[in-house]
């Protein structure tokens, strides 16, 4: 486990031997986001960091639980000394604080109504070397599996001739997703898994590609989940496990159904179905 020092916020190398200049106002950011990791003592799993490229473009595509997954992508590059460019919404940049913030960082705006500007701004980005970074589900998972992932991500490695890295994360959930209100609780932990780069192979199509992204994707979560350090208090704190591990989340059906519903302007929302009758479905299901 790894926890934040003050030392690490002070590290003068922290950034490699010769960092950009551009990239000074990222870099306070960064610096900033770690005295706030130090503060909520927050313990960091941090697998497969290696496997982010030194140098080069790459499609950094991760899972989405929480808020901040972001900050747990961006630390896991930090050991290989990269800064992660990640695709946020249109609305994030145009906020009074957040706004200049995101694009003194470079990050890449997305505009659902204009995506065709967003993607040819990526694929511009991994071109000149930069990691992109992506959550291909497009909104964050109240299931807390790996939703449908959209083919932009694939579109980009393609385009831009470079390999998608898988990433994981989880327990950043219990600070801060949605639906749920904001805990600023101290000594979570948050696990973060990095798995080997996927080329694009010579004639690949996107959708193929997307399939091989997903499927590791997957992976990379269960390990995650069924690896990490903590386990629910009680009946009352399975609200951020997943159903198939007895959690009391929506199943991913639901949370489609509530996707759907609340893109219709609907903020009503369906129920997870209640413990003992999952309970019984699935012994129904082993029975058969």
């Amino acid at each position: 486990m790894y926890t934040a020092s003050w030392g690490d916020v002070a590290r003068r190398d922290l950034f490699g031997p010769k960092p950009d200049p551009r990239d000074r106002p990222y870099r306070s950011v960064i610096r900033i986001v770690l005295v706030v990791f130090r503060l909520f003592r927050f313990r960091f799993d941090i697998r497969g960091a290696e496997q982010v490229p030194a140098t080069g473009g790459a499609v950094i595509c991760s899972n989405h639980v929480s808020y901040f997954d972001f900050t747990y992508l961006g630390l896991a590059a930090l050991p290989q000394h990269r800064l992660v460019r990640f695709m946020a919404k249109a609305a994030i940049f145009g906020h009074w604080f957040a706004g200049p913030f995101m694009r003194a960082m470079q990050h890449i705006p997305v505009d659902r109504k204009a995506g065709a500007s967003a993607f040819d701004a990526a694929v511009r980005a991994l071109k000149d070397g930069h990691l992109v970074g992506i959550f291909p589900e497009a909104t964050i998972s109240t299931s807390f599996t790996v939703k449908d992932v959209k083919a932009g991500a694939a579109r980009m490695a393609v385009e831009a001739g470079v390999p998608i890295v898988p990433a994981a994360v989880w327990g950043g959930q219990r600070i801060a997703t949605k639906a749920h209100k904001v805990v600023l609780r101290r000594d979570v932990p948050v696990t973060v898994i990095i798995g080997e780069p996927i080329v694009p192979e010579p004639g690949e199509k996107p959708q193929a590609l997307l399939r091989r992204t997903k499927a590791a994707m997957v992976e990379l979560l269960d390990e995650a989940q069924r690896t990490y350090p903590d386990q629910p208090a009680g009946d009352g704190d399975r609200w951020w496990q997943p159903a198939h591990l007895g959690g009391s989340a929506p199943t991913p059906e639901v949370a489609a159904i509530n996707d759907a519903d609340y893109a219709a302007g609907n903020r009503t929302r369906v129920k997870a179905p209640h413990p003992l009758a999952r309970a019984k479905a699935l012994l129904g299901r082993v029975r058969r």
